[in-house]
C-alpha cells in the first residue's frame, strides 16, 4: 500500500507501536549514520523502546495514510522531561516535512526550551536542528554515550 505523507497525524504512542517504532528507530540510524557501531540487537532494542522508551518518555507518532486505509506511523519523537530523546523518521519519508511537524510539536509541549544530543559526524540531523533555531552548547568526545561516538549537546529556547 503505497504512503501518501501528506498529512501526517499526530497522536499519542500507544504500547503496540514499540515494534513499528524500534523499526523506525533501527532503519533510520542505519540509513543516517552507517558509521554507527550496533551495540544491541534488534531483540534487546525491542525490549528496550517497550520497556523504556514507550512507558518511560513522552511519545508522539506522526502516521501517514495509505490509499484509504489504516495510519502507518511514519516517525516519532520522544521526550523525557525537557529533553528531546528521540527523533526518528522511516527513511522514505525525510524532507518530507513530517520531522519539522514532530519537533514542532516537541516545541509546543515544551515552550520554555528542549535540549538534545545528536553524533557530531550527523551533518543531516545538525543541520535540521540548527535550521529550527536549536544552537550547539557543548561538544563532547563520546565518552558519555554507548556508541563511544563525539556528539554534541544543541539548546533552543523560545528567546532564541
Amino acid at each position: 500500500m503505497p504512503l501518501d505523507p501528506r498529512p501526517a497525524v499526530l497522536r499519542e504512542a500507544r504500547p503496540q507501536d514499540a515494534g513499528p517504532l524500534t523499526e523506525i528507530f533501527l532503519a533510520s540510524r542505519a540509513a543516517a549514520m552507517p558509521y554507527l557501531a550496533r551495540v544491541h540487537s534488534d531483540e534487546a532494542t525491542l525490549a528496550w523502546m517497550t520497556h523504556v522508551v514507550l512507558p518511560g518518555t513522552e511519545v508522539r507518532v506522526a502516521e501517514t495514510a495509505g490509499d484509504g486505509g489504516p495510519g502507518r506511523i511514519a516517525g516519532f519523537v520522544s521526550l523525557d522531561g525537557e529533553e528531546l530523546e528521540h527523533l526518528y523518521l522511516a527513511p522514505p519519508l525525510r524532507r518530507l516535512g513530517i520531522g519539522s511537524l514532530l519537533l514542532e510539536a516537541a516545541k509546543a509541549a515544551r515552550p520554555d526550551g528542549l535540549s538534545l544530543y545528536t553524533f557530531q559526524r550527523n551533518s543531516g540531523a545538525r543541520a535540521f536542528y540548527e535550521r529550527h533555531g536549536f544552537t550547539a552548547v557543548a561538544f563532547d568526545d563520546g565518552s558519555r554515550n554507548e556508541e563511544r561516538e563525539p556528539d554534541v549537546r544543541y539548546r533552543w529556547s523560545p528567546a532564541g
